[in-house]
């Protein structure tokens, strides 16, 4: 009689421990495919998120040159029309996260900053210089730099950036909708994203 209680302990405590063991490699199993499936979403939304816009610069350009002192003036002028093809980009390959399975932790740590890429047309009207004054690389490379800076001023000025932030977001929130449903935490910035990124970024 003895020996058959001893008999039912040891078997039942192989099967408790066998149990737990099977739980654990299940747990841990599910936890890993978790993890997975995490880093394949945001594999998936890796691709650029572009935002395409057309701007159009009257510039125009005066130089003037003194020779001989003040008695000699020097003149050179351009009127210059561009029409500039615009795209605001984010490379979302080049987010910053990392899976923390233990406390089942997406953490986006950084964002990329948008790509601004111009792709202007210039033509030029108007083209007069004196003979002592006559346009050359110097003229045409600081016509381009200046344009250029007019043109990135307006594109931050205007809604093209802000389009661009929310197809970002738009993106984003796929993180959230894939990590809540699995039971899991979206942290950014040091925050647990609750609803979505909006407040978060714009702050």
């Amino acid at each position: 009689m003895k020996n058959i209680i001893i008999g039912a302990v040891v078997t039942l405590a192989f099967v408790f421990i066998y149990k737990s063991c099977s739980e654990t490699s299940k747990d841990k199993s599910i936890l890993e495919e978790n993890s997975m499936l995490i880093q394949q979403q945001i594999d998936n939304v890796s691709k650029l998120v572009v935002t395409e816009g057309h701007f159009a610069e009257v510039y125009n350009y005066k130089d003037s040159q003194q020779l001989f002192g003040p008695l000699i003036t020097a003149q050179k002028k351009a009127l210059v029309v561009v029409n500039a093809d615009v795209t605001v980009a984010y490379d979302l390959s080049k987010i910053d996260f990392q899976i923390d399975e233990a406390s089942k932790t997406l953490i986006i740590k950084s964002i990329p900053e948008p790509e601004i890429k111009l792709n202007p047309d210039f033509e030029y009207y108007d083209v007069t210089a004196d003979y002592l004054n006559q346009f050359n690389a110097n003229d045409y490379n600081k016509i381009k730099k200046n344009v250029r800076a007019s043109l990135l001023k307006k594109v931050e000025q205007s809604t093209l950036i802000t389009n661009a932030q929310n197809r970002l977001l738009s993106e984003l929130s796929k993180f959230y909708i894939l990590t809540n449903s699995m039971g899991w935490t979206l942290e950014y910035n040091g925050n647990v994203v609750e609803d979505n990124f909006s407040t978060l970024i714009k702050d």
